[in-house]
């Protein structure tokens, strides 16, 4: 792993070159804001402060709130992996006198929830009391839940309580003050603990924490629902019937590792977490699952959280683990055996008191779902812990900190530094299989003469090649490349390039600039033709049609020359589009139809999913039907593919006249037919250099081995006796 080590070493000293951006969200977005519509009767904003990314929102001159973005105090992401920038506007008694959706990324649209439906229940939070949320841990108020939403609302939720808390506490208002640092000695995890020795004793003595929760405490629950559906969909099974039994424990703590999950297990878990990373251990039973299956889509699990003040942490499936087995012998059984981890960034205190809340769902329509929340606290009991008393900081040390802070980046930059590199790290597998590709890959275009000398054996490589592309590259791996990349790309070389927000993706990373290289060698063809997930899956699946005779259509050159201009037309149109709005570009880019068939595996709304299976229907028929004349990401690449340095496919003269083998074979038609090849068009899947040295189909290979055997098979001429007087006669004897 020592490449791997070197690359990691590289792009961070690329990080730490590149342009330092410490701008605040609030300064990119207050521009294009409207106080009035922000705060009713409000007519602008003041100036930023320097110490604190809030705007006074002022009327007739007068402050009436602070204005902020949730992204510059907390980092929660949404489905989308992205934020969801919202501002809220707090006014000098601690609640929320306005709020609006900025800006966002989530497929809300796309998978057929109304915009205005979101923006409508973010407008719900006016009047928020932030007074009572800080009473109440956050969850003094009731979270309009919309279904198909759930991860989306629950991030906007938890991003507007925790941001409006960190600003009202700050500013003082309504009387919320910070946190005054503990003045007794801290806590921190005992190593040394001894370990308990049966799950009795860990239930005696509060390391699991216990929640139980019955059919009738539920039907209970959503009985004071306002929607009068949430009672006439109620549980039919007995009151005292088990609805779910959720047990807790802090696992990272060594000694209850090592009595919950054994030796083996605890070593394994301590080795995946890093510095300052915790883990809790999740078990379940009963009738409800307190992971649900949304996770597998969308990576977020929705239906847990682990709340402590104003830390929140909700868990993505890279977080996630499953426990193989239970070490005490006591164990009872359960079905649900999960450790989930506790990011370092988060903020989290293992010595405090924290809980985690379940939301618990209900259908009451096809597609619609009430919800409400049961509450499981956890106290890591005293003798895991032991008592820290910091020594006090000298003065000169106090000052030189404070210089420090005055010109370090900001913390959320340092926090997303510290994100990316944890998560190349963390992904070490994945970048070694991509690298491993990537060598194999190169290996066969500089030695494609050789590669492609037994025609048979190339074939079932590519084949092979193409299906670990789909199903690594892209259904495991989720590494498919878009035209959203090109154009976010040229919207931070625009608005200021930063190294950090591209890192944080290693695999799209390593991707990008191995397709910059292979554009100065070969072309586009090399990730078109052999990286692309989607185009892989159009050609095995036309593969397989070939197989069932399907009949393929080979569309006259006339039209085939005229069609392939469309994808540069698209191309063009997105480009254009995403300089004046990214975001109206991004949901026109749904011409790709990747999302759907790879990123989310065909689980989407109907118009998507009849929209991708259509294209690859017509690609039964017509060989990569969607590259040919669609797709934009492909113009995008064929664009600076132009500049490419050498000229890899061999041609004989006679290629396009008289011989129109290759022609009639490309599998997508790039080859003119006058013989030279369109690298525009051509996706390097070397058939033509099969072609090429093939014995039994390229005329000029078959007429050179036809003249060998004619030269091979014909008898050696015949010579006659020597003349008397040639130097090479025979001398005669004299008798």
């Amino acid at each position: 792993m020592n490449i791997l080590r070197l690359i990691v070493l590289l792009c961070a000293w690329l990080a730490i070159t590149g342009p330092a951006h410490a701008e605040s969200v609030l300064a990119q977005f207050l521009p294009e804001q409207s106080a009035g519509e922000l705060v009713e009767g409000a007519d602008g904003f003041g100036p930023i402060r320097d110490d604190l990314p809030v705007a006074p929102v002022l009327r007739g001159g007068e402050r009436v709130a602070w204005a902020f973005i949730t992204t510059d105090f907390v980092g929660t992401t949404g489905y989308s992996g992205k934020p969801i920038h919202t501002m809220v506007a707090v006014d000098d008694e601690a609640k929320i006198a306005g709020v609006q959706l900025v800006h966002h990324s989530e497929p809300i649209v796309l998978i057929g929830i109304p915009e205005a439906k979101v923006q409508a229940m973010v407008e719900g939070y006016r009047g928020l009391d932030l007074i009572a949320e800080a009473k109440a841990g956050g969850t003094g108020h009731d979270v309009e839940i919309i279904s198909g939403a759930t991860v989306t609302v629950m991030v906007i939720d938890d991003s507007i309580v925790r941001s409006g808390l960190k600003v009202a506490r700050t500013l003082g208002l309504g009387g919320l003050a910070a946190p005054v640092a503990q003045a007794g000695p801290s806590f921190e995890i005992n190593p040394e603990a001894p370990a308990p020795s049966s799950w009795t004793e860990m239930e005696g003595d509060g390391t699991l924490r216990r929640m139980v929760i019955e059919v009738g405490q539920v039907n209970e629950a959503f009985a004071t629902n306002a929607d009068p559906r949430a009672v006439r969909r109620a549980l039919t099974e007995p009151p005292e019937t088990t609805f779910i039994e959720m047990q807790v424990a802090l696992a990272s703590v060594p000694s209850v590792g090592q009595a919950l999950l054994g030796e083996a297990q605890n070593t394994n878990l301590q080795s995946w977490l890093k510095p300052g990373e915790q883990a809790i251990a999740v078990v379940g039973r009963g009738l409800y699952s307190f992971k649900g299956s949304g996770y597998v889509r969308g990576g977020i699990f929705d239906r847990i959280v682990l709340i402590q003040d104003d830390v929140s942490v909700r868990f993505h499936d890279r977080d996630h683990r499953r426990i193989n087995g239970l070490a005490p012998e006591d164990a009872p059984d359960f079905p649900e055996m999960d450790l989930f981890k506790i990011p370092a960034e988060s903020g989290f205190d293992p010595g405090k008191p924290f809980r985690i809340q379940l939301l618990v769902h209900r259908d009451v329509g096809p597609v619609e779902k009430v919800f409400t929340t049961f509450d499981l606290g956890y106290q890591l009991p005293q003798q895991y812990l032991r008592a820290v008393a910091p020594p006090p900081a000298p003065p000169e040390a106090v000052a030189a900190a404070d210089a420090a802070a005055a010109i370090a980046e900001p913390s959320e930059s340092r926090a997303q530094a510290e994100l990316w590199k944890r998560i190349w790290l963390d992904s070490e597998v994945k970048i070694a299989i991509l690298g491993a590709m990537l060598a194999v890959l190169t290996l066969v275009f500089f030695f494609q003469h050789f590669a492609v000398r037994n025609e048979r054996r190339f074939y079932i490589f590519r084949m092979a090649y193409l299906t670990v592309t789909l199903v690594v590259l892209g259904w495991m791996f989720n590494a498919q490349l878009s035209v959203v990349n090109i154009m976010a790309l040229t919207g931070s070389l625009v608005s200021g390039f930063s190294w950090q927000a591209f890192l944080l993706d290693p695999l799209t990373f390593i991707l990008w600039f191995a397709v910059a290289a292979a554009l100065l060698f070969w072309g586009r063809g090399a990730y078109c033709g052999w990286l692309c997930p989607f185009g892989a899956l159009q050609e095995l699946t036309n593969q397989i049609a070939r197989k069932l005779r399907i009949p393929q259509w080979t569309l006259p050159w006339g039209l085939h020359e005229r069609l392939w201009p469309i994808k540069y037309m698209i191309f063009l149109g997105l480009f254009g589009v995403s300089l004046a709005s990214i975001e109206q570009a991004e949901r026109l880019a749904e011409v790709e139809p990747f999302k759907t068939a790879i990123i989310l595996n065909f689980v989407r709304a109907w118009p998507f999913v009849a929209y991708a299976v259509a294209l690859l229907v017509a690609g039964l028929f017509v060989e990569r039907f969607y590259c040919r004349y669609l797709c934009p990401l492909g113009a995008g690449l064929a664009i600076p593919a132009r500049l490419r340095m050498f000229d890899w496919l061999k041609r004989y003269r006679e290629c396009g006249n008289p011989c129109q083998t290759c022609a009639n074979e490309c599998p997508v038609q790039s080859i003119h037919p006058t013989g030279e090849i369109n690298p525009n068009e051509c996706i390097n899947c070397l058939h033509c250099q099969v072609l090429y040295q093939s014995e039994t189909k390229c005329p000029v290979v078959i007429r050179r081995l036809k003249r060998r055997e004619s030269v091979a098979a014909s008898p050696a001429p015949r010579l006659g006796p020597v003349p008397a007087g040639h130097p090479n006669a025979t001398p005669r004897l004299k008798t």
